[in-house]
């Protein structure tokens, strides 16, 4: 397997477009890397430059410590697995995941040999005489799989695969993918906009927004210590909740306002706030950190006073929205509560697990790094 170099690709299509703007990004050997971010963001550009199917505009692309600009895809130790299969409808599996190596002029027994090494790991060996029509999304996506692991290829490059499946398949489809790089050790680049998918399958996640990278690093820490409030938003689900609040000092003692409500900062925040004192920031605090303030919960740092406007039971959780001073937020608390809508519900953010955005910019006020590794 490979390492992958991104040193400052651009892509810029006719008419001036830039749909990537100096990306720099390492994959590791045997690094399972996603990319992710919304619709238009750059990552499939990205993820195709590296195949070679777009060129380069700008910058230098590395596998295996080769420049591979000008090389063409098929010399590159690629294999690619794409959003809709791209299988042919008139060769049988078998044949399907035999074409690429057949015309490498593979010998005919080394291709056997692969094409069931590969349909046991998948478990296909008993679809391996059918056509594609006669499998269902998940098995074509299985032999799509397939025809890229009988290459043995030095980077695997996966192009949203999942997408056309319904959302069960998805999931054990995420499973298998997870298990089929732990088994092979591959180093594998997996392109998607849902960051559901990113956070439960990357070793590393590459956020992507505009044709930039925003951050880079591993899902939890990508979750916890978001650069800016693009990226905190993004991963989640529910997502960050987002209030404006002002920094005020009261003889000495710092206070975060939420209308005529006041909370008090955790103390390692304190310092770094003080630069704000008189203005408004953004308060960032996910739904899992703002419970309701019932017994066994600590208030002291302050509540929130908010009214239900919907309730979400999820069985083992419910999402309670509410709305304060013509903000909203989500609320992720045990199946336990009962409460409806029109309540009045006192809430008790976590403090310590609360993030502030500055206004303008929107970059982070605490310490963040861009790229977690560098």
């Amino acid at each position: 397997m490979a390492k992958v170099e991104l040193k400052n690709l651009v892509k810029v299509y006719e008419g001036n477009v830039t749909a990537v703007d100096k990306a720099t990004i390492t994959v590791n050997d045997k690094e399972f890397v996603v990319f992710v971010g919304p619709s238009g963001c750059g990552k499939s550009t990205t993820l195709r430059m590296v195949a070679g199917l777009e060129d380069i505009t700008e910058g230098e692309l590395y596998i295996d410590g080769k420049m591979v600009n000008d090389v063409p895809p098929k010399d590159r130790d690629i294999a690619m697995v794409f959003q809709n299969y791209a299988l042919y409808p008139h060769m049988t599996v078998y044949e399907n995941m035999a074409f690429g190596l057949k015309i490498r002029k593979v010998a005919k027994a080394e291709i056997d040999k692969r094409v069931r090494d590969a349909a046991r790991i998948l478990d296909i060996e008993k679809l391996l005489d059918r056509r594609p029509k006669q499998l269902s999304g998940g098995q074509r996506q299985r032999v799509a799989v397939g025809r890229a692991i009988v290459r043995n290829p030095k980077v695997f490059l996966f192009d949203e695969p999942l997408s056309n499946l319904d959302a069960k398949l998805r999931v054990q489809m995420r499973a298998e993918l997870i298990e089929l790089h732990n088994r092979l050790q591959a180093t594998m680049i997996y392109v998607t906009h849902d960051q559901v998918e990113a956070m439960t399958m990357g070793d590393k996640i590459v956020v992507m927004r505009d044709g930039k990278v925003n951050q880079i690093g591993s899902p939890l820490y990508l979750y916890n210590h978001p650069i800016n409030k693009f990226v905190a938003g993004f991963m989640g689900s529910p997502p960050m909740n987002f209030l404006t609040v002002k920094i005020v000092d009261e003889g000495g003692q710092l206070y975060v306002v939420v209308g005529n409500m006041k909370l008090k900062p955790a103390p390692s925040h304190v310092e770094l706030l003080k630069a704000y004192v008189g203005k408004e920031v953004s308060f960032g605090i996910r739904p899992e950190d703002i419970p309701v303030a019932a017994e066994g919960i600590d208030s002291s740092a302050g509540k929130i006073l908010a009214r239900v406007t919907v309730v979400e039971p999820l069985g083992a959780e419910i999402n309670i929205y509410a709305s304060t001073n013509e903000q909203s937020l989500i609320s992720r608390v045990p199946p336990h509560h009962t409460y409806k809508i029109g309540d009045d519900i006192a809430f008790a953010p976590l403090m310590e697990k609360a993030r502030y955005f500055d206004r303008e910019n929107e970059l982070a006020i605490l310490p963040v790094k861009f790229d977690e590794q560098a």
